[in-house]
């Protein structure tokens, strides 16, 4: 008994410095007020707080009256009954028929739509919950059980605490083999939408903070539990367990009263999804050439199908702004305005790729499959984004280039103004003048003909494009069937292998890359000559 009785003072002492109040002899006294205020507490339990003065006398000297009149009645023999009486100062509150203190019409909480007989009775409730308090703390027994309460809940609290443990282990295994399995399983068109490894990261650190969230639980109620065992600190307890109640139900609560917005949000976002679905059969039966439409052709379908279900997503998302939970506080309109300026500050750029993107897919510069030439680069365009387009050369290089820096260089499009599928294919030579432009014509027809890939209809053409200072340009423009980049290399390497050999043939020198004088004998290589070693023997085709 004696320990339970020095548990008991020390317990009482570390509450009563909690708080910053006027001691008395008996017990807890008045909370020093910091404003004109002053509450009134007894056992840590706030009876009632002044707000005005009566008849002359201040807040602070009401509370400090109070308490002095409240452990003078207390210490007096009797049932202490706690009364109520009205009067024309406002109602008694009173202690077998003897005054503690007045409640005023100044002590209404008129901001709480309060009343005063409510505030009366309030004040009459926590008297009696404080006086049986301190008839409590005198009983010895009554702390016995209660610290048989505080280990039996402290047991309970330790087995719930291991017992979470172990089923955190249990099932944090069972989810992360179940997040492995299904993370590869879940593919959109034969892509992975989900890293394995990301995703079990994600439920292992979900597992973990559920762990913590159950044992903080847990922790707290123990700690609420215990606090309202003892006379001292059972208003504590009682406030810990009050706010977590009150919190859950103001977060039932605001869920109850955001279902009907969630639900009209679920409707407009359902309805937007029924017209995205539409949309996809819609432009489907446009690629199918089901629909033919005058400005909707196949080359724009897949485009303008992203850019309307974006649209009808961004409208359906303005639409159910209103309605989403938290919409209209003041947080998130200060999010949406962050949100905002930094997409003003920094997409500017962006912006532009995008509008670039736009006028390069609708003013049909380009269509994928096309073999083009932009600036210095050249090959097959493979892809058309919002952003940037994607070429392969010949080499088996892909190139990205800015849809901003399409727009500003000049386009070359070989594959346009062909029959069929294809592209053209030129080359320009330069010849002297001493040999006959008909013969120069015929020789670079004949090496066209003569190259793999290249089509007789239509069929190739030559043009004199410059009578220079000591030789004519010419150039030889004709169709390839293959649509690859490097075919097209190839194509160009074996059309310029073929002229030389063609030329040789018939003995006329190619004056590239610069004439300056007649040689004593013509710069070219006789038949008997075109294959020495290492190269393999060649008989060349005569015309």
């Amino acid at each position: 008994m004696k320990i339970l009785l020095l548990l008991w003072l020390s317990l009482s002492l570390l509450s009563g410095n909690a708080l910053a109040q006027v001691a008395g002899p008996s017990g807890p006294a008045v909370q020093q007020p910091t404003s004109p205020d002053a509450a009134l507490t007894f056992y840590n339990r706030n009876l009632i707080t002044f707000r005005g003065e009566m008849a002359g006398i201040s807040a602070e000297d009401r509370a400090q009256r109070a308490h002095t009149r409240l452990q003078a009645q207390l210490a007096q023999a009797g049932p202490h009954l706690v009364s109520q009486k009205p009067d024309t100062m406002g109602i008694l509150i009173q202690i077998d028929g003897a005054t503690t203190f007045v409640v005023t019409p100044a002590e209404v909480d008129i901001s709480a739509r309060d009343t005063l007989e409510a505030t009366a009775l309030r004040a009459q409730r926590a008297l009696e919950a404080a006086i049986a308090q301190s008839r409590e703390s005198r009983d010895l027994d009554a702390l016995a059980r209660a610290f048989a309460w505080v280990a039996g809940a402290t047991a309970v609290a330790i087995a719930l605490w291991a017992a979470l443990k172990r089923l955190h282990i249990a099932a944090g295994k069972r989810l992360l083999q179940l997040s492995a399995e299904h993370a590869a399983r879940l593919q959109l068109g034969g892509i992975s939408l989900l890293n394995r490894n990301r995703a079990v990261g994600t439920v292992r650190t979900g597992m973990t903070v559920l762990l913590r969230l159950l044992q903080a639980l847990i922790a707290y109620e123990w700690l609420s539990f215990v606090l309202q065992r003892f006379p001292f600190t059972r208003a504590w307890g009682e406030a810990l367990n009050g706010y977590l109640l009150g919190f859950a139900g103001k977060a039932g609560n605001a869920v109850i009263q955001a279902i009907p917005g969630l639900f009209t949000a679920g409707v407009i976002f359902y309805l937007a999804r029924l017209l995205t679905r539409g949309l996809d059969r819609f432009f489907d039966r446009v690629l199918e050439d089901e629909h033919t439409l005058p400005w909707l052709d196949a080359d724009v379908a897949v485009p303008t199908r992203r850019i309307s279900k974006v649209l009808v997503w961004l409208f359906a998302l303005a639409m159910a702004y209103p309605y989403l939970p938290g919409a209209g506080t003041e947080a998130f309109k200060g999010l949406s305005v962050l949100v905002g300026l930094m997409i003003s500050l920094g997409a500017s750029n962006l912006v532009g790729q995008a509008a670039s993107g736009l006028i390069l897919t609708y003013g049909r510069v380009y269509r994928k499959g096309e073999y083009v030439r932009i600036a210095d680069q050249e090959g097959t365009v493979t892809d058309i984004g919002m952003f940037a387009t994607r070429i392969r050369t010949g080499l088996g290089e892909e190139l990205t280039i800015s849809n901003s820096s399409v727009l500003a260089s000049t386009t070359k499009n070989y594959s346009r103004t062909v029959n069929g599928p294809g592209y053209v294919v030129d080359t320009t030579v330069t010849i002297g003048y001493d040999t006959p432009w008909r013969q120069v014509h015929a020789m670079l027809i004949d090496a066209a003909l003569r190259t793999e890939g290249i089509q007789a209809h239509p069929a190739p053409q030559v043009f004199q494009t410059e009578l220079s200072d000591w030789y004519p340009v010419y150039r030889l423009v004709c169709q390839a069937i293959p649509e690859e980049p490097r075919p097209r290399a190839e194509v160009l390497s074996a059309l310029h292998a073929n002229i030389q050999d063609v030329f040789n043939t018939f003995g006329v020198q190619i004056m590239s890359p610069q004439y300056i004088a007649d040689p004593a004998v013509a710069k070219t290589v006789p038949p008997a000559q075109w294959a020495p070693a290492p190269a393999r023997p060649y008989t060349p085709e005569q015309p």
